[in-house]
This record gives C-alpha cells, structure tokens and sequence, in this order.
C-alpha cells in the first residue's frame, strides 16, 4: 500500500491496487464520524462503441445509465436500498458522459453497508420482465428532462459544438435508443466495463485502509479484466457546426449557453493544468468579481445565475458560460469587446491573484466535503493525476497563461450559442 502524506494540508491518501487491477483510495479522517464510499466505473454516456475481445461493439444511447438503474436488482429478490437505508446509510448513484459512480453515506456500520454496495455493483442480474419495466420509467425520466429548459439549453449547445462526438447526446439516451436495449445489451456491457481493472473505490472518512482492502478483496473477482478500446469517432475540429440553435419553451426570462471546443488533452498533469488554467482564466474574466459580470448584472443583461466552467469528458473537453439574459446576444457581444481588451492589455495581475487564492482557499475546504473529495480522488485515478496536485499547480499558473487561453479559445469563430426564448406559441427555430 502506498501511503502519500501531504503535511502542509494535513492528508494522508492511501493507495492500494488489488492482484485483480482494482484501485483503492482511502483517506482516514481522524476525528470525523462520517464516512463517503463511492464505487465507480470508467464508463458512462459517451461510450458507445467499443472492443472487446478484439470485436467492436455499437450499443444504443443510453445503456450505461440504464445498467446504473438496473444495479440495484439482485438475483435474491432482496432490497439493497432497503437494506443500506435500515442501517443508516444513505445511497446513491450517478451516471456521467464517461463515467458511473454508486456511494454511500454513513455514520454507524460502515463496512456492512460498505460490503452491500460492493456486492450488488459486482452481482449483474437482468431479466426481460425487468428491462421492460425499466424502460417505462426510464422514458418518463427521459420526457421530463426533454421539458427542462436548461437541460434543453445545454444540449442544444453540444448538438452545434459538435458534429459526432456522442456529447452531443444525452447520457439518458431517447425513447427511441432505450427501447433497443435488451439484457444481453446490458450483461455485454457490464462485462466489458463493470470489472475491478476498469474501476476505482474511494472511502472517505472513518476507514481503516488495511480493511477496506480486505474486504475488497474477497467480495470481488480475483482476476484483472481487459481494459476496453473505446471510439469517439474522428477527432473533432475546433470550431462549431453551427454558430447559433434557438428553442422556444415554457421560461420566464431567455436562457443561454455560450460555449467553445478546447484542444484535446492527454490524461496525466497536464490535463488537469490546462483544466485550472480555464477555470481560473474563466473566473477572472467573467466571475461574480470581474468588471464583465457587474457592468452587465447592473445593466440587468445577467443575474445572480450566471456561471461558467470547463467541461472535460471522454477525450474531449469544451468551456461554456451561461444563464437568463434578457439580451443573450448583446453578453456574447459584451464578452467579445471584453477579450479584446485583454488581447491588448493582457490580464490584470492584482485582479488574477485574487482569483488564485480564492481558489486555492475552495479546494481547501473541499478536502472536508467528503463527497466532492471523493468523486476528485476517483476522476484522477482514471485520468491519471492526483487531487493534491491542485495547490501545487495552482502555484504555476500565471496571467499570461489566462491572457493566452481567453484570446486562444474565447473567439467568435470558436464560440457557439444556445438560447431558449419564452415561447409565444410559435415552432422552435434553429439559425445557420
């Protein structure tokens, strides 16, 4: 086991890779009561099409957050939720473009509930009475989030970013793509994706790492899997398909979302550097404390909803900002005029150490935020960094670095647009 002590901010990471290819990550917090363990695949929306066994696979949309919903099944007929709930632990389950995440939270009987989950994400059992049950009430999830604005917004954005990378679909799937999915779907994908080499545990909290270990061990296979191929389609360029999508829907007020394509990036330090190169060079140009957001927040162009970030997923990775403007345009123009300045000027250092410290003070108190801690620590396993890296690259990124990303990517021909407009009874439109 490879302990990695951090003094200067008072965490000790123990890392551990069982004979079968499972990593685990374990960070004791003496003192706390609470402990988070999340366990997790490499494997989420986006991929579709992969080998195995030296044959390449197609698969519907939709089937990894189908197989997150079907986990919980057991051949026994027994209630996991049930079971976890009754002793305390609170259970649940994500599902993202590359990846898919169960945990659970507790206070008392960690490693019985800690066994639980190990043993029904490692138990697949998928029987045509139950997919057909599911598909039912994964279409209602599916309809719903097809009337939810900002779900409408942001993939409408992805839909013009991108020409074929499978972001451009929603991690959910359609009506139509969940309809195909069969158990033989879901057992070839769980085998594919669902062993020890191609996951990570993370336990946060009241955990002894020598133990977790242990009963890792016997509850999972012994032997490592076949780390799966995946295909993204042919790489992407950089700039949009369409530079503007309008929808027409039932909101008060418009809501958009700008966007950009970035560069690929490999995994490793580098991925996550170019990550906090974004993000701080996205806070200090259009963060709450920048000129941009309160000239146009007092002008009444944007409110207090307004946020942006960096968006990085299955080899790809795209900038958005976005909220209700009753001007979409005219903040896009705003932002333009705003770059422009910093193309000549550069970037304001006193204002750019501000944001740096702001957040190296976030990541700081994240280390308490069990589940956010967590959720890091498993993301750089699979992209291969460490979330203790953060404060050390914080420290060298400069504001010619901002000044060079923000005139790099935030252009008008890299920039794309999605707006939802309240609707007047008109057809949603789409602009060239």
């Amino acid at each position: 086991m490879n302990k990695l002590d951090y003094p200067s901010l008072g965490e000790t990471v123990y890392e551990d890779q069982l004979p079968n290819g499972l990593r685990i990550l374990t960070v004791k917090k003496t003192g706390f009561h609470k402990t988070f363990a999340m366990f997790a695949a490499r494997y989420g929306g986006a991929d579709r099409r992969f080998c195995r066994n030296g044959e390449w696979i197609d698969t519907p949309a939709g089937v990894a957050h189908f197989l997150e919903h079907k986990m919980f099944d057991m051949p026994d007929g027994s209630n996991v939720l049930g079971e976890l709930s009754a002793r305390g632990a609170s259970p649940n389950a994500f599902t993202g473009s590359d990846m898919t995440a169960y945990h659970i939270t507790c206070t008392d009987d960690f490693y019985p509930n800690l066994e639980t989950l190990l043993r029904y994400v490692s138990t697949p059992w998928y029987t045509p009475e139950s997919v057909d049950k599911e598909q039912g009430i994964i279409a209602q999830e599916i309809r719903m989030y097809e009337n939810y604005p900002g779900s409408v917004c942001f993939y409408g954005l992805l839909g013009i970013l991108f020409d074929h990378h499978p972001l451009r679909e929603t991690v959910a799937g359609t009506v139509e793509s969940i309809a195909r999915i069969t158990p033989e779907t879901l057992y070839d994908c769980y085998g594919t994706f669902y062993h020890p080499s191609n996951m990570v545990l993370c336990c946060v909290g009241d955990a002894d790492p020598a133990a977790v270990a242990d009963l890792a061990g016997k509850l999972l296979p012994g032997e490592p899997g076949e780390i799966p191929r995946r295909d993204y389609g042919a790489p992407e360029g950089l700039f949009p398909v369409e530079s503007r999508v309008r929808r027409t829907m039932a909101v008060s007020a418009p809501l958009f979302y700008l966007g950009a394509k970035l560069p690929p990036e490999d995994d490793g330090e580098s991925r996550l550097r170019r990550q906090l190169t974004g993000e701080l060079s996205l806070e200090y140009l259009m963060g709450t404390s920048s000129s941009f957001y309160n000239e146009l927040y007092a002008k009444g162009l944007l409110g207090r909803n307004f946020g942006a970030g960096i968006e990085t997923a299955a080899d790809s990775a795209f900038l958005l900002a976005g909220g209700e403007s009753q001007d979409p345009e005219a903040v896009c123009g705003a932002l333009l005029d705003k770059v422009s300045v910093i193309a000549r000027r550069g970037v304001d250092t006193a204002a750019f150490e501000r944001c740096r410290r702001a957040r190296y003070g976030m990541e700081l108190g994240a280390l308490d935020q069990f589940g956010a801690y967590a959720r890091a620590l498993v993301r750089g396993a699979f992209e291969g960094w460490r979330p203790a890296d953060v404060f050390t690259l914080l420290e060298t990124i400069t504001p010619e670095d901002a000044a060079g990303f923000i005139c790099e990517n935030l252009t008008a021909q890299r920039l794309a647009m999605s707006v939802v407009t309240p609707s007047d009874g008109a057809e949603s439109d789409k602009d060239q």
